[in-house]
């Protein structure tokens, strides 16, 4: 007779603790958010594809609106992170997917960069008063969800209310 040495973790003892989990880990989740400031104003892009072009030109996934800007600026791309099966992060790089880069390049965070892994609050300036900031949103339900409880309301039904007339 063989006998199995493994152990479960104290975590898993039971199905209910293992269901438990598994529905918290649903719940966790990754945001990438991107909110451009431009001539036009405050735009903000929830980010879930893997790659985006930015620049000026019409046919640009994010469009900057200023003359400062290149027709094609800069290049977003999804890369999935190291030992994670659904956590991914983006890499800006300066230009066009083909390698062409823009004529004024790209400041992160101060530094002028051909290329960067984003970071939550990092900031990119494209061009005079051109900038955007990345936001990484952790263990937030997807963008466009809201909680149900949010529209919890209690309905009173008129003829439950005694008026006083006086």
């Amino acid at each position: 007779m063989v006998e199995n040495h493994t152990q479960k973790p104290l975590l898993y003892q039971s199905s209910t603790n293992f269901s438990n989990h598994l529905s918290m880990a649903a719940k966790l989740s990754e945001n990438h958010l991107l909110i451009i400031e431009d001539d036009q104003g405050r735009k903000e892009f929830p980010l879930e594809n893997p790659v985006y072009s930015i620049g000026r030109d019409r046919n640009c996934n994010i469009r900057l609106i200023s003359q400062f800007v290149s027709r094609h600026h800069a290049t977003l791309v999804r890369l999935p992170r190291k030992n994670s099966n659904h956590s991914y992060y983006y890499r800006i790089v300066d230009g066009d997917p083909k390698g062409k880069p823009s004529s004024n390049g790209l400041m992160i965070n101060g530094r002028k960069l051909p290329a960067h892994d984003l970071k939550n609050e990092d900031e990119i300036v494209f061009g005079p008063q051109v900038r955007a900031i990345y936001y990484l949103l952790k263990n937030s339900p997807p963008l466009g969800q809201t909680d149900a409880s949010e529209y919890d309301i209690t309905l009173i039904n008129p003829g439950m209310t005694e008026d006083e007339e006086e």
